[in-house]
């Protein structure tokens, strides 16, 4: 019997087909405005119309026997935060706006990243050897309310974006925890813990 586990949370935005628009979570990926590739994103339009759908989105993928997923305790790669740029929607009265909604958009990226990293972590800390694959629900539920509690305020506080010197305070806060949370990047083995 093999357990097969598909779940895919979707933060903001909606799942669309097509590899080449999604892009794995990097330190190295910045979104600028040619990113936004949803079929009604506009710069420039008349009047003043502010919209941004973010296109990021957390996966987790499992599929492993039973014997192996009772032995696996690191699921690092099996959780991805990926940016959709086919799913990802931008209208702004100007390219001045709509920098700053990338910007924003950048953070959310980013922040999820943050998020898909404390999901590793809590599942990496919690996996016992008899654990059945519901186990991964709580942890997810508990994150991902905390995701959106934070992306929603930062939204709110920002005024979407333009409150510029506030977001990039609140980010450069996101991005020194995701280097403290180091160890449980997608590619990376978190250390064992030490037996007393």
């Amino acid at each position: 019997m093999h357990y097969k586990l598909i779940f895919i949370l979707i933060i903001c935005g909606y799942s669309v087909i097509g590899q080449e628009t999604k892009i794995e979570w990097s330190p190295d990926y910045q979104i600028t405005i040619e990113d936004f590739k949803g079929p009604k994103s506009k710069i420039n339009q008349i009047g003043s119309s502010v919209y941004v759908q973010s296109g990021v989105s957390m996966e987790l993928a499992v599929q492993m026997s039973n014997f192996e997923f009772m032995f696996t305790k690191n699921f690092n790669s099996k959780i991805t935060c990926t940016f959709q740029k086919d799913a990802a929607t931008l209208i702004a009265p100007d390219s001045i706006r709509a920098v700053q909604l990338a910007n924003l958009v950048q953070y959310d990226f980013d922040l999820s990243e943050l998020y898909t990293r404390k999901i590793r972590k809590e599942l990496f800390e919690n996996k016992k050897t008899f654990s059945n694959v519901t186990f991964f629900q709580p942890y997810f539920d508990k994150m991902i309310a905390e995701r959106n509690k934070v992306s929603s305020k930062i939204y709110t506080d920002t005024d979407f974006g333009t409150n510029t010197a506030l977001l990039e305070k609140e980010h450069k806060e996101v991005l020194k925890e995701i280097d403290l949370l180091s160890d449980y990047c997608k590619a990376c083995k978190p250390p064992k813990k030490k037996k007393n």
